[in-house]
Parts: C-alpha cells; sequence; structure tokens
C-alpha cells in the first residue's frame, strides 16, 4: 500500500524525480570527488617530507612521509579530516599509488646482474629471506598479534619494508575499505620503518667489531637492512664499493617479492576453499589472483631492465616517479596508524620488531661469512 501511494505522487513542478542508477553528475565522478581531498593532503604530505629531507638528510624522505602520516591523524585539528572526508583518497593513496610503486621498483632490478652476483649470494639471500620470514611469523602469531600483522610484518623484514608489505597486503584478495587490514598494514610500516632507520645509526658502528671489511659489511647491509633507500644510507658509510654491494645484494632480495607475493595468495585461496567446505561463510571478501596485476608488472619491469634499451635519463625519471608514488603511499599508510590502538599491543610489537631485526641481522651475518 505505501508502495503504491508513493508511485502516486507526482513531484513539484520543474523537479525530476531521483534516479539513483543515472544521477548524471553524482556519477561520473563520484570517485574523483571522494577522492580528491584525501590525495590533496597526501601530495602536502609528500612536499612536507622533502622538506624534512632536505633539512635533515639523514631522515629518509620515506621515513618522514611515515611520521607525518602518523602525526596528521592525530592532529586535533586535521583528525575529522582525516578519519571523515580524506579517508577515501588517503586509502587511495595507501594501495593504488603503492602498487604504481612497486610495478616501478622492477626497473631497479636487472637479471644479470642478480646472476653475475654467484648462485652461493643467491642462495644466501634466499635462505635469510625464509628464515627471518617465517621466524618472525611464527613468533608474531606465538604472541598472539592481531589480524594480519604477523604476516605482514614478516614480509616486511624479510624483503623490502613498506613496499613488500603492501604487495602482500594486496594479494589477501579483501575488501579495499577493510579497516583492520588498514591498520594492521600501517602499523606494520612503521614497526617496519622504525627498524629500518634505527639500522641507519647502528649498523655502521658494528662495521669493524665484527670483523668485516667493506665489501662484506655492504653485503651485509644489503642481505638485513629493510628498504632500498635504508640500505643506501647505511652502506654508503662504509665507501662506493660497499654501496655497489649492499644495493646488488638488496635487489636479489626485491626479486623474492613476487614469488612470495604468489606464494601468500596461493595460501589464502586454499585456506577459503578449506573454510567454504567446512561450511565458513567468507563474506566480504574477494578471491585475490595466483599472481596479482601489479607483480605481474614488477617482472615486467623488470624484464625490460635486463633489454638493457633504456637510457639512464628514462630509468632515473622512473626511480624519481617511484619515490613521489611511494612517499604519498607511505603518508596515506601512517594516517591509518591509531595510537591508542597500537598502544594496546605495543609491547608485542615491539618485541617481535626487535627479534625480527636480531633474526635477519644474525642470520645475513652468517650467510656473509660462509659466502666471501
Amino acid at each position: 500500500m505505501t508502495l503504491s501511494t508513493e508511485r502516486t505522487q507526482s513531484p513539484p513542478p520543474g523537479r525530476q524525480p531521483a534516479k539513483p542508477s543515472s544521477g548524471g553528475s553524482a556519477s561520473a565522478p563520484g570517485p574523483v570527488r571522494r577522492n580528491a581531498p584525501g590525495l590533496a593532503l597526501a601530495v602536502v604530505g609528500l612536499g612536507l617530507a622533502e622538506g624534512v629531507h632536505a633539512l635533515l638528510p639523514a631522515v629518509p624522505m620515506l621515513t618522514a612521509a611515515v611520521v607525518l602520516g602518523v602525526v596528521a591523524a592525530h592532529v586535533p585539528g586535521l583528525h575529522p579530516f582525516v578519519r571523515g572526508r580524506g579517508r577515501a583518497g588517503l586509502s587511495t593513496a595507501g594501495k593504488r599509488l603503492m602498487r604504481g610503486g612497486i610495478v616501478l621498483l622492477g626497473l631497479k632490478l636487472s637479471i644479470g646482474d642478480v646472476l653475475g652476483l654467484g648462485w652461493a649470494t643467491v642462495t644466501m639471500v634466499l635462505g635469510v629471506v625464509l628464515a627471518t620470514f617465517f621466524g618472525t611469523w611464527w613468533l608474531g602469531r606465538k604472541l598472539g598479534l592481531p589480524g594480519d600483522q604477523p604476516l605482514l610484518i614478516a614480509t616486511g623484514y624479510s624483503i623490502c619494508g613498506a613496499s613488500a608489505i603492501s604487495a602482500v597486503s594486496g594479494a589477501l584478495g579483501k575488501d579495499e575499505d577493510d579497516e583492520q587490514l588498514a591498520s594492521d598494514v600501517a602499523t606494520s610500516v612503521a614497526l617496519v620503518t622504525l627498524c629500518g632507520t634505527l639500522a641507519i645509526a647502528v649498523l655502521p658502528l658494528l662495521h669493524h667489531p665484527l670483523g668485516l671489511d667493506n665489501l662484506q659489511f655492504g653485503r651485509w647491509v644489503g642481505a638485513g637492512v629493510h628498504d632500498v633507500g635504508q640500505v643506501v644510507a647505511t652502506a654508503q658509510t662504509a665507501g662506493p664499493n660497499a654501496l655497489a654491494e649492499a644495493v646488488m645484494v638488496k635487489l636479489i632480495r626485491v626479486a623474492m617479492l613476487a614469488p612470495l607475493v604468489a606464494g601468500v595468495a596461493v595460501a589464502y585461496r586454499r585456506r577459503r576453499a578449506h573454510d567454504a567446505a567446512g561450511g565458513k561463510q567468507a563474506t566480504g571478501v574477494r578471491r585475490p589472483a595466483v599472481v596479482p596485476l601489479f607483480v605481474v608488472g614488477f617482472l615486467a619491469m623488470t624484464a625490460l631492465r635486463s633489454t638493457g634499451v633504456l637510457p639512464t635519463g628514462v630509468l632515473d625519471a622512473a626511480d624519481t616517479a617511484q619515490q613521489l608514488l611511494l612517499a604519498m603511499a607511505l603518508f596515506g599508510l601512517g594516517s591509518a596508524v591509531h595510537l591508542p590502538s597500537l598502544a594496546r599491543s605495543g609491547a608485542r610489537t615491539a618485541l617481535l620488531g626487535l627479534a625480527s631485526w636480531v633474526v635477519v641481522a644474525g642470520v645475513s651475518y652468517g650467510g656473509v661469512l660462509l659466502t666471501t
């Protein structure tokens, strides 16, 4: 009765009935309007991060971007905007822009350069990745960390920091607006970034006490430090040869990103299939691809770099674009950190970070001694 009554009511003169599916200006520009405020704030965060790095060169731009994102989420005047109108765009930055940065990361890697280091070094790096990943994941679960934090932290420590965390989070097949996943990603990025930044100050102090020559120190840094920028900042203290060695070893770890993401995707597909067979409902999640599209892009860029056809200018421009995309993405991820929630699991999270840091440093040190 009510429906039929409402149907017979005519709209006021000059007004057309609302049509949810064809709302002219509301449908097409909807995503743009929804994302623009948050993306604009991410651009501002990028500019501030560049300014911090220019004033304090010892602070990597990506680290500054994460910290500024966290600050933005807790400044009283800005907090409502970050949690409200800006949330959609900041989430888009944390997901979409990060994936674009990961694709461009493939241009840093050449198959020939990796093979040139020898199979002993490749095997050593593989051992470091596996020991760090499974050791951190197991300990995180034992400590009872919530959500996907054990998996994400393990990925960040074992591969390449924030980029790897974002890559694996994208392979889980969860909804784009999953707030728990966003919080887990942000917390993991903050922890890995903190420990990687500490490595810049701590590892050079251990260079000579551990009896490492410059090349060995470079390999140790490349195998044990998380982010590429942090590797560069740490290894350059021992000279250009150590820096070159560190970057090449680090890029072997980066090469492990694609098989790790594919492995996580396959494991989660199997788990969902098992849950479905047991009568559990997997609502609100999408089935992850075996190899996510951005990982395919990463591999394609690596193959393109390996051909040698790209001039130095193009590679330099791609490197700059990658840094800008990652900085905006990390600002977006940092803005999702909720410090009160982080504080509730702070001690356990910090313990896992410290333990994982010791594991990756110790295993990579032993690996360097065995292969040099």
